[in-house]
């Protein structure tokens, strides 16, 4: 005998924010339909986003936030001190990715930036952030619901979700954020059109032997913004997972081989097959 189908929470959140493909977003759908408190589960989700937005909407964060960074002695609540992200490879002297920390709106609607310089002061602000769209799956991954790696663009107006391939230059503020779909263990690095190689999971001053534990259902931001410096060509960003830890030594590794290479803005990293692997590109155009 066969147990009932059951649609997990971090599915549910993902048919709630229509963030499937439309022929497994209707499936999906079809299935809860079939479930006795499927239809229940999902207007009960839908109404609480709803109630918090109707508490928190955009405009009334955005102006929180913009009254809280224009104090200088103030920090926006729940706010934390993070390290930037670490270049892995050395390179020749530029700017290096500047590190903005971000506080998690209630919903992805709340969107606006506040640019905030790092100072000598240890007063950090924060600044909210929202979702992004997925990059390309990379062929190591199965048929299905995949992890996925989300990139948008912040400025002090608004918020934009990028897609794979989108343009970008030196100075924009981007965030990252992945979606688990059940992996237990992860890293998130960069390479750009410089060679060189930047982690960002786990993050600076986190015991970063192995991969980053990462939540395995809904989609997680992570806590710090970051600004476009000025390597030529283009930034690449690779989620790469597993259902147990792994070595962060080897992945590196072949982050450093493929920055190297003349394919680095196209192809897979070099991984054993249990890691899965996505990757997100920005093209930056010259000027």
């Amino acid at each position: 005998m066969t147990s009932p189908h059951h649609t997990p929470d971090w599915l549910l959140e993902r048919i709630a924010l229509g963030e499937l493909p439309p022929d497994e977003l209707a499936a999906a759908r079809a299935r809860l339909a079939q479930e006795p408190d499927g239809p229940s589960r999902l207007a009960a989700l839908e109404a609480d986003s709803r109630a918090i937005l109707a508490r928190l909407p955009p405009q009334a964060v955005a102006r929180e936030v913009m009254a809280r960074a224009a104090r200088p002695d103030s920090t926006v609540a729940a706010a934390h001190v993070v390290a930037a992200p670490r270049r892995v490879e050395a390179s020749p002297p530029r700017p290096s990715w500047r590190f903005l920390p971000v506080l998690v709106p209630v919903l992805a609607a709340a969107a606006l930036v506040v640019l905030v310089r790092p100072s000598t002061s240890s007063d950090v602000r924060e600044a909210p952030a929202t979702w992004g769209t997925p990059g390309i799956l990379e062929p190591t991954r199965s048929k299905g619901l995949q992890p996925r790696l989300d990139v948008h663009r912040q400025s002090a107006a608004r918020s934009e979700r990028l897609t794979d391939g989108a343009p970008a230059r030196a100075g924009d503020v981007v965030q990252l954020s992945y979606t688990a779909v059940g992996k237990a263990h992860g890293v998130l690095l960069s390479v750009d059109g410089r060679g060189a190689v930047t982690q960002h999971l786990p993050g600076h001053g986190e015991a970063d032997s192995q991969s980053a534990v990462l939540e395995r259902s809904g989609t997680h931001l992570l806590p710090r913004a970051y600004e476009l410096d000025d390597a030529p060509g283009f930034e690449r960003f690779f989620f790469i997972t597993a259902d147990a830890p792994f070595a962060l030594d080897g992945v590196l590794s072949a982050a450093r081989l493929l920055a190297a290479s003349p394919d680095a803005r196209t192809a897979p990293l070099r991984l054993p097959p249990e890691l899965g692997q996505t990757s997100f590109l920005l093209e930056k155009p010259s000027p």
